[in-house]
């Protein structure tokens, strides 16, 4: 069927590749890194800053802070550094130069949009709503990031974006983060270290926990410990990159929500944060907590995880747990049901699944929600993000694949008490690619990642064929009356 409602607003967003940050550029021989260095403290005091000066007047004006990422680019190098007399600030500053990069972001692709309410609606107009849109960023080596923008949708539902500023800036990792004790074994344990050593590391720390006290602890079991196995290595070197991957980081209010960058920092997402799906969650004591599911990504395995945050500035990165872990596109509902959280995922690359848990960072369980039933969707399926509560029901924005690899925009209606039973489902694709949004990285594709309703509208914000994203809308009456309701 065609939906009448269903409106494209003129609001693209597109890949812009002069939004920039600096990253580490090291080579991987000592020989190498010993080499440049030398050259940099054999130039005099005058060349190094005839040099540093030439460099920023190149490069200062595309930072908001260019000094701070040189400088702990030269703090990575310094064991290096075989001169013993002092460094001026000018030659720090020109070697770590020499060690860095600039990235461009979203060079590549600007895709896989998802929505949410933003925190602050003061001075919003009656009617109105502003809203917090995320996006993921692949640049060079298809590396990707989060993203976010801004924006106002009226009273009349016309979109508005913000403007969007040059700058980029990563957040400020917590170098000493807390842990719950319980999750992080219960996490050890799947992965197959529940063992002497993890028990000897864990058992001494508090219920709560620092990485101070987590590498007290480590050292102190590597130090009592005879001989040293390839057994012992393997759980500490595990115990470190559990603590690795769970992580906080801060932006300072100063930036500007375009401005605030999440970029990989764990050695599980080396290769980039993939779809994150964001939600709104009210819990049942009226506590706001923005969750957004994601998939980390190291080149070789996948590994859903959780981020968390109430005010876009202070994030809190976990692991999640569970036998149900283990494949992407999980989406939480923005709210619980009978006491329980509730989960959309895909366990099996086909079908969509549903499970509860009593702790959103534990999954397990899942049951098969819906299969392929169209032959647009019947390779596979998968949410577009969390579900949507209404008065009939938890509207699912789907996405199906069909022949060709052809990715299209789907929904089903669940019920609101028990969303494990199907209402409706739609037989055709609310959205599918069309036109020039056929082609890019990978042609052929519509994909969300998260919805939100204003008023009787529908606002789906979409990607095209991994390259660029779009926003439409479509009358929530309309999609409802086609899902049976």
């Amino acid at each position: 069927m065609t939906f009448t409602t269903l409106r494209r607003h003129e609001v693209p967003l597109l890949p812009e590749s002069a939004r920039v940050i600096i990253r580490p550029f090291i080579p991987a021989s000592t020989h190498n890194i010993t080499t440049i260095i030398g050259r940099a403290l054999a130039i005099s005091e005058e060349d190094a800053s005839r040099d540093l000066d030439a460099m920023l007047r190149e490069f200062d004006c595309r930072h908001l802070d260019i000094e701070s990422p040189l400088l702990a680019n030269f703090e990575k190098v310094v064991p290096h550094i075989f001169s013993q007399r002092p460094l001026t600030r000018t030659r720090k500053l020109l070697i770590g130069a020499l060690f860095s990069g600039e990235y461009a972001l979203e060079s590549a692709a600007l895709f896989n949009p998802s929505i949410v309410e933003h925190p602050d609606q003061e001075g919003v107009p009656v009617g109105a709503l502003r809203f917090i849109l995320s996006l993921r960023a692949t640049g060079e080596g298809h590396i990707s990031s989060v993203e976010f923008r801004t924006g106002l949708i009226a009273a009349d539902g016309d979109i508005h974006l913000d403007a969007v500023s040059r700058y980029v800036n990563m957040p400020e990792v917590n170098p000493n983060p807390r842990y719950k004790k319980r999750l992080f074994i219960v996490k050890l344990h799947e992965m197959g270290f529940d063992n002497g050593a993890s028990a000897a590391v864990m058992e001494p720390l508090d219920d709560s926990f620092t990485r101070s006290d987590l590498n007290r602890s480590v050292t102190r079991v590597r130090r009592e410990t005879q001989p040293i196995t390839q057994g012992l290595t393997n759980t500490l070197s595990c115990i470190q990159w559990l603590a690795d991957s769970n992580y906080e980081m801060n932006f300072s209010p100063s930036l500007a929500m375009s401005e605030r960058i999440i970029f990989p920092v764990s050695p599980n997402e080396t290769n980039g944060i993939e779809d994150a799906r964001f939600v709104r969650h009210t819990d049942d004591d009226g506590t706001v907590m923005y969750y957004a599911t994601y998939t980390a990504y190291n080149g070789h395995a996948i590994l859903p995880q959780l981020i968390e945050t109430q005010d876009f500035l202070h994030f809190r990165v976990l692991t999640l747990n569970g036998s149900a872990v283990q494949n992407k596109g999980m989406a939480l509902f923005p709210r619980r049901i009978d006491g329980s959280y509730a989960m959309l995922s895909r366990q099996d690359d086909e079908n969509l699944f549903i499970m509860f848990s009593d702790n959103p960072h534990y999954w397990s369980d899942p049951k098969i929600l819906l299969r392929p039933g169209e032959m647009w969707e019947s390779v596979k399926i998968g949410n577009c993000g969390s579900p949507i509560e209404t008065e009939a029901g938890w509207l699912v924005i789907t996405h199906g694949v069909g022949p060709m690899r052809k990715y299209c925009i789907g929904a089903a209606l669940l019920d609101l008490h028990d969303p494990t039973k199907v209402i409706g489902r739609l037989s055709e694709p609310l959205l599918e690619p069309e036109g020039v949004g056929r082609e890019g990285y990978v042609p052929n594709v519509v994909y969300s990642c998260g919805s939100i309703l204003h008023g009787r509208e529908l606002i789906l914000p979409y990607a095209m064929s991994d390259k660029s994203s779009a926003i439409a809308s479509v009358s929530l009456d309309e999609l409802l009356e086609a899902l049976g309701a």
